[in-house]
């Protein structure tokens, strides 16, 4: 059994190790010691605080293997991108060129620096062991936070996005940095990076980048390839992200032109096709489940500080008012009957 939770202090040690595993340049996660300790720090005040207030939180979630305790992943969402700050974007603009003179009209694509993600709710940190990459636990950790924001709305904006990592090659150079953010900043993309901390909200990136729309057709071949193109480590979340809900379309990242998806709350299924109800103790011969009859959910508890979310075998739920779980899945949750609960179909 795998289960989403709150990070905890005692984490740290593990998430360091984690960290370990990380790609530089692709992954959101904190890497250092000191920004894992940051990290786990804003998110216990997030838990922490009062369920009619959001802005600087930050919840930071950990997928653990309940059998053996062992940390497997995790994943973050924050309440505002940009609350200590502006969070920056480039938007894909059409703009239109007309001479009467010549009789010629065209469109043009250009990118235009903005911050209209600054007030949305942010998705990031998330990361998975790669032998869990294509197991249901990977999914159970991107969609979890969700389903804490659709037991939590208050907490969160309507509108939700994430921003992946775009194409590098093996070496970790991107052509859409060197094409463009290069000229700028006048240092590696990984070295950029590094100096942001992955962050997108710092003074520094409107001191340095252009503040007029770029003219996508006088970029290189490459780096107009590269745009819009995700990471081949970002594939899962890709693929998870979409299924949920969220489309690529209107932004891209500043430094190395990945993807940003972007939905609001109502086109999610956590939140459109999310089914509220009351845990009821299984009997015992509903652990027998013909393949026929079994569907399988994420449950997740209607808690802050103590919610947990997991994978269960159920009958359909969408007509029920309860939903049936063994013993050992209530203790993991820490729920008892009565209690309400989150279910949405995988």
């Amino acid at each position: 059994m795998f289960i989403v939770r709150p990070v905890a202090a005692s984490d740290i040690p593990a998430l360091v190790e984690l960290a370990s595993g990380l790609t530089q340049g692709v992954h959101t996660m904190a890497k250092t010691p000191a920004a894992i300790e940051r990290a786990v720090e804003q998110s216990l005040r997030s838990f922490a605080s009062p369920s009619d207030i959001s802005g600087e939180e930050n919840y930071l979630f950990i997928l653990e293997n309940a059998s053996n305790g062992q940390l497997i992943g995790s994943a973050a969402i924050a309440a505002s991108a940009g609350s200590k700050g502006t969070f920056f974007s480039f938007r894909n603009d059409v703009i239109q060129q007309v001479s009467r003179d010549l009789n010629i009209s065209h469109s043009v694509h250009a990118l235009t620096l903005c911050a209209d993600l600054t007030s949305y709710s942010q998705l990031s940190s998330f990361f998975v062991r790669r032998d869990h990459h294509a197991q249901p636990e990977a999914a159970l950790l991107s969609r979890a936070r969700l389903m804490f924001a659709a037991c939590m709305p208050e907490r969160f904006s309507d509108n939700f996005f994430v921003s992946l990592a775009g194409y590098t090659d093996a070496q970790g150079h991107s052509p859409f940095w060197e094409a463009l953010g290069r000229k700028f900043f006048q240092m590696d993309f990984l070295q950029a990076e590094r100096l942001v901390e992955g962050a997108r909200n710092r003074t520094l990136i409107v001191e340095l980048m252009p503040h007029y729309p770029v003219y996508v057709p006088l970029l290189t071949g490459a780096a107009q390839a590269a745009m819009g193109q995700v990471h081949a480590e970002s594939e899962v979340p890709f693929d998870l992200l979409t299924k949920e809900g969220f489309a690529a379309d209107e932004f891209i990242d500043i430094f190395d032109g990945g993807p940003i998806l972007e939905a609001n709350k109502n086109a999610l299924t956590s939140f459109a096709h999310g089914l509220k109800l009351q845990v009821d103790t299984a009997s015992d011969d509903a652990h027998a489940l013909h393949a026929s009859q079994s569907h399988t959910y994420l449950v997740a508890t209607n808690r802050a500080a103590d919610f947990r979310a997991t994978i269960v075998q159920s009958r359909a739920l969408e007509h029920a008012q309860t939903v049936q779980l063994s013993e050992k899945v209530m203790q993991a949750l820490m729920v008892a009957d009565g209690d309400d609960v989150l279910c949405v179909r995988w």
